[in-house]
């Protein structure tokens, strides 16, 4: 069985290779250049240019390396993709797959969401395929962790939401002039963001994913709290602070946001998430 996803679980193609998972990087433009995130682009680098004053973008992994994969095997493999709709790579992923003939080996996993509980499905399809599991039990079971998810987005910096399309420019712009912290939380097909609420403080931000999380199902005992973020260690601090209290028991994690997430959230986002452990 062959695995494969991308840098949205925050997996290095380096560290995937440890783990005989494919992880493909996703791309990030600045200052006129391309650079495959993880690869040739560290978070570290990319923040300075982006507080320097320069604007990125980003776009899903080659499809080329994709293509490959899927023609250098026969044996049955699963693609656990980004989610659709928060990225092409989804798309991009069955494209490659449709523009190879003999693919019925390929399954092209629509993961709805990033980050986190990615990783968490990429890991956990690792160890079942090395206990011996059946390809049709691995698909199971990343199809619940994608059932039993959450995600919520803080961000700092209202810029980069408005050319995301994020938030209306408006809302941007009051936003900003008002210093509220503002909670989003993908629709619920995963395609995109929608607001939960704007608080005053960040702290007050964090009780309210709480508050959502528990209305969501999530309990302390057999679940992760994923808290992500780019060089703001204080806010992950007090996230867990918060949900940790709520949420006796819990599992919790830090991760660091790659160039892509950066490019779509902004310096000093943070992403919080929470799934069940299966």
């Amino acid at each position: 069985m062959k695995l494969i996803t991308d840098t949205s679980t925050l997996f290095t193609p380096e560290q995937g290779k440890e783990m005989d998972l494919l992880v493909l990087p996703l791309n990030v433009a600045i200052n006129g250049n391309t650079y495959r995130e993880f690869v040739d682009m560290t978070s570290e680098e990319f923040l300075k240019q982006v507080r320097a004053g320069a604007i990125p973008s980003s776009s899903q992994p080659s499809v080329g390396g994709y293509i490959d994969a899927f023609t250098s095997t026969t044996e049955e493999t699963l693609v656990i993709a980004m989610a659709d709709g928060l990225s092409g790579t989804y798309q991009s992923v069955e494209g490659a797959k449709n523009s190879i003939d003999n693919n019925d080996h390929v399954v092209v996993f629509n993961s709805r969401t990033l980050c986190g509980p990615h990783r968490y499905m990429a890991q956990r399809a690792v160890e079942l395929r090395d206990a011996g599991a059946s390809f049709e039990e691995v698909v199971n079971k990343v199809n619940e962790i994608a059932d039993n998810s959450i995600s919520f987005l803080i961000p700092s910096d209202y810029d980069f939401l408005k050319r995301g399309g994020r938030m209306t420019p408006l809302a941007a712009t009051m936003g900003g002039l008002l210093k509220i912290v503002p909670v989003l939380t993908q629709t619920a097909d995963g395609r995109k963001l929608e607001k939960v609420c704007t608080k005053r403080t960040f702290k007050k931000a964090a009780e309210e994913v709480g508050v959502v999380m528990e209305k969501f199902g999530v309990t302390g005992e057999g679940w992760m709290i994923s808290v992500s973020h780019s060089d703001i260690r204080e806010r992950v601090d007090e996230a867990i602070t918060v949900l940790s209290a709520k949420f006796p028991g819990v599992q919790t994690q830090v991760l660091e946001l790659s160039p892509a997430f950066i490019t779509q959230g902004g310096p000093s986002c943070i992403a919080i998430q929470a799934h069940k452990l299966v």
